[in-house]
């Protein structure tokens, strides 16, 4: 090959090379936060919701999320940390999508809305919030039943479902803060 031909294919050799390192990061990888914030105070949410202590295992549930990304350390105060979640779980209903041969409701519609927030304790200021973060998802009950119409009969009689819906959640909350969506 003839320097000519070279200095003809170095072009096009550079656009491969720039295409090949061009890539995209998987989901729930990357985190917008700053380095310096280091130690995230998750205090209890509230819950405006008729449903009694969701809000305890849902705030629970945000913090094991936190703690499995292996980046931060979890504290349940604010006092301490870099970085503080506040949340507030505004609505909760259940909704029967599928039913069995006997008509009873085997699968239903999950549905939960919070406010959650991060903020930067250094900076004293909002990094990311969603006043209304909606969560929804169907999930099939182990036994159907035709008497569960609310959100706490259905989590209080299918503890593994409701184990689903929180730790579903949690992580959506979790991916919305460190990919801020």
């Amino acid at each position: 090959m003839n320097r000519r031909q070279v200095l003809r294919a170095l072009p096009v050799l550079a656009a491969g090379v720039g295409a090949a390192s061009c890539g995209y990061a998987l989901a729930g990888r990357g985190s917008f936060l700053p380095a310096y914030i280091k130690t995230l105070g998750i205090p209890m949410f509230g819950n405006t919701t008729p449903n009694p202590t969701i809000e305890q295992i849902l705030t629970q549930k945000v913090r094991e999320e936190f703690q499995a990304s292996g980046r931060y350390t979890v504290i349940p105060a604010e006092s301490g940390a870099d970085g503080i979640v506040r949340g507030e779980i505004t609505a909760v209903s259940t909704q029967p999508v599928g039913l069995n041969d006997a008509q009873l409701a085997s699968r239903y519609r999950f549905t939960m809305v919070a406010k959650v927030a991060f903020e930067d304790v250094k900076e004293q200021k909002t990094l990311w919030e969603n006043a209304a973060l909606s969560f929804s998802e169907e999930y099939d009950l182990g036994s159907p039943t035709s008497t569960a119409q609310d959100f706490s009969a259905i989590a209080g009689s299918n503890r593994a479902a409701f184990d689903r819906i929180a730790t579903d959640f949690a992580k959506s909350v979790v991916s919305a803060i460190l990919e801020a969506f």
